[in-house]
């Protein structure tokens, strides 16, 4: 019996739909999941993706994977022959690059099915100032059934990149956004959005200048999951004083009950581990909100084992800290409960989009 497109890909959804996700997800004994690696840097280039899977080795279980939406322009005029390698190389800008999406989904494509199940790639080469942005997604699940769970990195804010990026400045007041964000809801796709809380070098005691804007962002959108990367902060957008607090009231809040946060970066750990007191203090948070945090490198297309498990090791006081029920959670259930829905949920929506194609 000969089998048409569209039957191939139902077909495929439903055998999607019937994994054992868990049980061949991951390997025994494995220490973390990983809520954030870019398989790929600012110049497209990165770690082959079968030379990865043996990077995560046994102590990692899944990975959300994905590649970095923008690329760094290689401008003669400005750079002559020193072709840059990451955004602070150069003054040249930045520009949106979508065939990332197709790179992840070709690579994700050539692992065994077993090794597959490890993974978990996103979406991301999507202009988020662009009102055809939810249309790019729609069309990379058509193309790449079976494949995505999520969208991001993306990026609003961010220090020094946003000024870079050539064309429109993101902006959390955008209609495109919160296209995007229904979508996502539509879907069951997971959203891993950065969102600096604050601007660079801003005034002490001044009110964090897009914390109020991103919680407005995050009421309009009840029904999509989405984890705010690195809890706000940022490489000079140092966590404020009262950051705690402002995490503690997004938490608290039954509006924002879908709202999760990653701790991914070395970044952040470096303020988190800072001193025994902050340390103290993130860890009171995670015992009070264990569901709502989940562990990731933010490593970029890393090379060795030793390189993409150095933010883990960073993190070894917080996780002494914490009961071994939180810490398990932080580091492993959190990540497996919010990505196993957005698969069942992504994979259902592809079989029915599949299913009405054929019917008609």
């Amino acid at each position: 019996m000969r089998h048409t497109a569209s039957d191939r890909t139902i077909l495929l959804a439903a055998a999607l739909l019937s994994a054992p996700w868990l049980s061949n997800a991951q390997t025994s004994g494995y220490e973390f999941n990983d809520s954030h690696l870019h398989l790929t840097n600012y110049i497209q280039e990165g770690t082959d993706i079968h030379r990865f899977l043996k990077i995560m080795g046994s102590s990692v279980g899944r990975v959300a994977i994905f590649g970095i939406p923008l690329q760094q322009q290689w401008s003669y005029r400005v750079d002559a022959k020193n072709a840059p390698t990451y955004y602070l190389n150069s003054d040249a800008p930045l520009y949106y690059y979508s065939f990332t999406d197709a790179w992840i989904a070709t690579a994700y494509k050539s692992l065994p099915e077993e090794q597959r199940q490890r993974l978990d790639p996103m979406i991301t080469g999507f202009n988020p100032t662009d009102m055809y942005a939810a249309d790019h997604i729609r069309r990379v699940l058509e193309t790449f059934p079976g494949v995505f769970s999520g969208i991001g990195e993306f990026t609003i804010h961010k220090e020094f990149v946003s000024a870079k990026i050539a064309g429109e400045v993101a902006s959390l007041r955008d209609p495109a956004l919160d296209r995007i964000l229904d979508f996502a809801a539509e879907v069951g796709l997971v959203v891993l959005i950065h969102n600096d809380i604050d601007v660079p070098f801003a005034k002490e005691g001044s009110a964090p200048a897009y914390l109020d804007q991103m919680k407005v962002v995050l009421k309009r959108h009840p029904k999509t999951t989405i984890i705010w990367a690195h809890t706000g902060v940022g490489r000079v957008v140092r966590p404020i004083k009262d950051h705690a607090a402002n995490l503690e009231a997004i938490l608290g809040d039954t509006a924002f009950h879908h709202v999760y946060f990653d701790i991914s970066w070395d970044e952040v750990a470096k303020y988190i581990v800072s001193s025994p007191a902050a340390t103290k203090i993130t860890a009171n948070l995670m015992e009070r909100y264990p569901n709502r945090f989940l562990f990731g490198t933010d490593e970029v297309a890393p090379t060795s084992e030793s390189d993409y498990q150095r933010v883990f090791k960073q993190y070894a006081p917080l996780w002494s800290l914490l009961a071994p029920s939180t810490s398990e959670k932080v580091r492993k259930t959190n990540y497996e409960h919010i990505f196993d829905q957005a698969r069942h949920k992504v994979r259902k929506w592809e079989s029915s989009r599949a299913e009405a194609a054929r019917v008609h």
